[in-house]
């Protein structure tokens, strides 16, 4: 990956945005997109998006419209109440594990700016041998910031978001971890695919990156972005689940690896035209693919794009992800790059006229 898409991926992923708190991630996407869109708009739900205008050859009707989705925001938690003696209650922004948090350093994003502190609870010696055994519930948690509790009360406000507190780092051979590659790297994914189309002179049908918002509370930006932009084919870029590493279970949950190259998902949330021509895409652009079985809805964007309006054209490409929803997750930095490729090939070969009908 080249020094630049690295540093826009690591902006990206260390941008703090939990669900509804995602403007700073939108900063970063804005910046980047805006350089290589013909328009860039936010709308009222806080998701952006970039738009590269139709090039149709001469004579022929323009090309099927496009949108790449991904999410820019993560989960998180938010501060629910200051204790008399200045730590802090807080509540899950999305699908949180309770079982990571003990001992875990977080930021608190406030109005003046940010905070580092300390998860805490019970020490081991101080807590019953049964409860030694079970998971600490979120509710006995609490946030240490190391200042009087006068001082908490007038930097900390009620609802304000709260964030693991680590970022990015390259590690090992060609792999990364951050704690938020669900999904900005979907966004990442989105901005480098226009990126890549505007150099290659465009696509022949409307192109849009769109980083939508509240998809871990349930495709909220997803649906608001489909309704309002109204593409023809819409494609949802994701983490999906690796399972090359112990005790998953791949009876139940398939096959897929770091460094594998990107899921391309086929079920009854997947239009069978558009993964025929994304499969055809991968070959072309030389780009190793993993097929992933998707049974029901994918919960991801996927899900409200398809059923927006009249019903949409949809996708889901997925870079495989370790560790999920945790402090660290971690991909290959291959498997995004090769993302980038089959979309872009997608994109520009994708002709006036497709029947996207089954």
């Amino acid at each position: 990956m080249r020094p630049a898409d690295l540093k826009f991926l690591k902006d990206l992923t260390e941008s703090p945005s939990p669900s509804g708190f995602e403007q700073p991630a939108a900063r970063v996407f804005r910046e980047f997109v805006s350089r290589y869109a013909d328009s860039v708009t936010t709308n009222v739900m806080g998701s952006v998006h970039a738009v590269l205008d139709a090039v149709p050859e001469k004579g022929c009707a323009p090309g099927p419209s496009v949108m790449l989705a991904g999410h820019i925001d993560e989960v998180g938690m938010m501060v629910n109440w200051v204790t008399p003696e200045g730590f802090l209650a807080f509540k899950a922004i999305g699908g949180v594990d309770a079982a990571i948090l003990p001992g875990m350093r977080v930021d608190v994003h406030t109005k003046t700016g940010r905070l580092r502190g300390v998860m805490g609870r019970l020490p081991i010696h101080l807590i019953d041998e049964d409860q030694r055994k079970t998971v600490t519930k979120i509710e006995k948690l609490f946030i240490d910031l190391g200042l009087p509790p006068k001082r908490v009360k007038e930097l900390v406000g009620i609802g304000d978001p709260i964030t693991y507190g680590v970022g990015f780092e390259t590690f090992g051979d060609g792999m990364a971890v951050a704690r938020a590659f669900d999904d900005k790297m979907g966004a990442y994914i989105c901005a480098r695919v226009l990126q890549e189309v505007r150099k290659a002179g465009g696509a022949r049908g409307d192109l849009i990156a769109a980083a939508t918002v509240q998809e871990e509370l349930g495709l909220r930006g997803g649906h608001t972005s489909a309704y309002g932009v109204d593409p023809v084919v819409g494609i949802a870029l994701e983490v999906g689940h690796a399972t090359d590493y112990p005790d998953v279970d791949k009876r139940n949950h398939g096959e897929a690896s770091c460094g594998g190259g990107p899921i391309i998902a086929r079920g009854p949330n997947i239009n069978p035209v558009l993964f025929d021509l994304l499969v055809a895409a991968a070959k072309k652009s030389k780009v190793k693919c993993q097929i992933g079985a998707e049974p029901r809805g994918t919960g991801t964007d996927a899900n409200a794009i398809q059923l927006s309006r009249g019903g949409k054209a949809t996708a889901l490409v997925s870079v495989p992800l370790r560790y999920m929803h945790t402090p660290t997750e971690v991909l290959a930095l291959s498997d995004i790059e090769d993302s980038v490729k089959l979309l872009t090939r997608f994109v520009l070969d994708l002709e006036p006229g497709v029947d996207f009908t089954p």
